[in-house]
């Protein structure tokens, strides 16, 4: 078990959380939930050990492995897949060749009374014991099943891992802690660069192999899925729940609504009190009254309401103008970088209105048909995209492209036209910008910020085929809904690529799967082609046997 004991972090006259206690015992699997900066990512970082506390402490049994995944983090360049991954093993590669060097050292030392050779025989003996209680595993084979769970192919192993984007060395790091077999694992948005099946293996994993696991992530079926509790942070304190977090949700709010009825009836009971204190203050047969009831109020322990989010974004797309019937046909569609296939044969037909979503491993294509569409990379085969169809395009390093040195104002200054110029403060404002963050420069945003900065782009013109690569990473939950309720509204086409279930599930109506080389057409939302999915993934296991 290990035990968080009376945490307190302050910042100068700022505290974040105070005298925060619980255990985490084997087994657990909470998620930690709050709003942004309630101290999430603090908490996690002081239980990891990498940042420290003001007061309080961690403790957990010495020989106990605590591993942390942060947001952002970047492997070795100079090694292989395949050997970056191998590093969660150096330590017991490390054991066993000092433990040769130490036997080397005692079969060429001559004074076998001396008590440098006895403290020798003592340290190899601690050693050898210890190395030989680990279980005796095969090394190779653990890293290839973790890294091809995670998406990698066996082509991949042997690349550099500076060939690969941010996301999949996150992935890579996330494989050294997974090799490791920590008692507690702690993730901070882990599925951000993930597709569907490498979380749902993950998923499996963690659930199946894990023995505890902390995880601030704002994938909502993820968290679902694989939670069994729940602990949130707010108002510098902590409520735990033993529920994943769709139920914590219902819980919290009933919460709020017995404290805020609390509220109520203490801030009444104060008033009456009050009015009686003035009223008979100067009555001599009431002294004594009025006096009790002054010492009653000042030892009152006041009832506070836990805040809640009240930031609201208000996002609504504009009206589309009206497209031909068929925004966009693929007929035989084929792309190639060199002598890589990418996919051959691909053909649909996406209609007026309709709402379709791009699936499949990372890699398999779905952004290289989206870069087809949008005109940025050569093809062979058909590709027509219908009259009079406007296309809106939210790429997936979107919020990248960003001007580091511009302001948040400037950002959308640059490109805003006609009336809207006089109106950029109200949509700064409706996209939680308020007048403090208009001159913040772009480098000094979340993720999150930046991305919805990215998308008030996206609105400034009607669009009839909204084109959207990964809209949801980095985005909080509530932002998410807002984002999917806006969507829902939207009376044009839409192309939607994305890892994040519970985002999908209701907006897209039909399902492109891209994998093998073909892109495959699903009728149904993205719940039918998971279930559809799991089961012909269990007919390709009873044909293994």
């Amino acid at each position: 078990m290990i035990s968080v004991d009376g945490l307190t972090v302050e910042f100068g006259n700022t505290t974040l959380f105070k005298d925060i206690s619980f255990a985490i015992n084997e087994k657990d699997r909470i998620a930690l939930m709050g709003k942004n900066g309630a101290g999430k990512s603090t908490l996690l970082k002081i239980i990891a050990g990498v940042k420290a506390a003001s007061r309080g402490k961690v403790s957990a049994p010495a020989d106990a492995v605590i591993a942390y995944l942060p947001q952002h983090l970047l492997t070795e360049d100079s090694r292989t897949v395949f050997d970056e991954a191998a590093q969660a093993f150096a330590h017991i590669h490390k054991m066993e060749h000092e433990i040769e060097m130490l036997n080397a050292e005692l079969t060429s030392r001559t004074d076998y009374e001396s008590e440098e050779y006895y403290a020798l025989i003592e340290k190899v003996s601690t050693l050898s014991e210890k190395f030989y209680s680990i279980e005796e595993i095969n090394y190779d084979a653990e890293v290839e099943k973790i890294l091809i769970g995670l998406g990698f192919t066996r082509q991949d192993f042997a690349r550099p891992t500076g060939e690969f984007s941010g996301g999949w060395r996150m992935r890579i790091e996330l494989a050294k802690i997974l090799l490791q077999k920590p008692d507690l694992i702690l993730l901070d948005e882990p599925t951000n660069h993930m597709d569907i099946e490498s979380i749902q293996w993950f998923e499996d994993f963690l659930i199946n192999s894990a023995k505890a696991v902390i995880v601030i992530s704002h994938d909502k079926a993820f968290v679902d899925n694989i939670t069994t509790r729940t602990i949130e942070v707010t108002m510098g304190r902590i409520y735990d729940y033993k529920v994943n977090y769709s139920s914590y949700l219902q819980l919290r709010k009933e919460r709020r609504e017995q404290q805020q009825k609390q509220y109520d009836e203490q801030q009444k009971f104060i008033a009456d009190n009050q009015d009686f204190i003035e009223r008979f203050r100067g009555t001599y047969s009431k002294t004594n009254q009025v006096q009790s009831r002054v010492r009653m109020l000042e030892k009152l322990e006041l009832v506070e309401v836990d805040e809640e989010d009240t930031s609201a974004l208000k996002l609504r797309f504009p009206p589309s103008p009206r497209s031909g019937s068929y925004p966009v046909i693929v007929d035989n569609l084929s792309k190639s970088y060199d002598n890589h296939l990418v996919f051959s044969g691909a053909g649909f037909t996406i209609q007026r209105g309709e709402r379709v979503a791009f699936v499949g491993k990372n890699g398999e294509g779905k952004s290289t048909m989206v870069k087809c569409l949008m005109g940025e990379t050569n093809y062979n085969g058909n590709l027509t995209i219908g009259h009079n169809t406007m296309i809106g395009y939210f790429a997936q390093n979107e919020a990248s492209l960003l001007d580091e040195e511009n302001t948040v104002f400037q950002t959308i200054d640059d490109v805003a036209k006609g009336d809207v110029r006089t109106k950029i403060k109200d949509l700064l404002g409706a996209f939680m910008f308020g007048g403090d963050s208009w001159n913040k420069k772009v480098k000094v945003l979340s993720g999150g910020e930046r991305t919805r900065l990215a998308m008030i782009k996206l609105l400034l013109e009607p669009v009839n085929l909204l084109i959207l690569d990964e809209p949801t990473n980095h985005l909080d939950m509530k932002t998410k809904d807002i984002l999917k309720s806006a969507l829902l509204d939207y009376d044009g086409t839409l192309i939607l690529v994305s890892h994040d279930r519970d985002f999908l599930s209701g907006l897209a109506g039909k399902v492109y799967e891209f994998g093998n080389k073909q892109v495959k057409e699903h009728l149904g939302d993205i719940n039918s082609f998971l279930e559809k999915k799991k089961m012909e993934h269990l007919r390709e296991l009873e044909s293994r046997k």
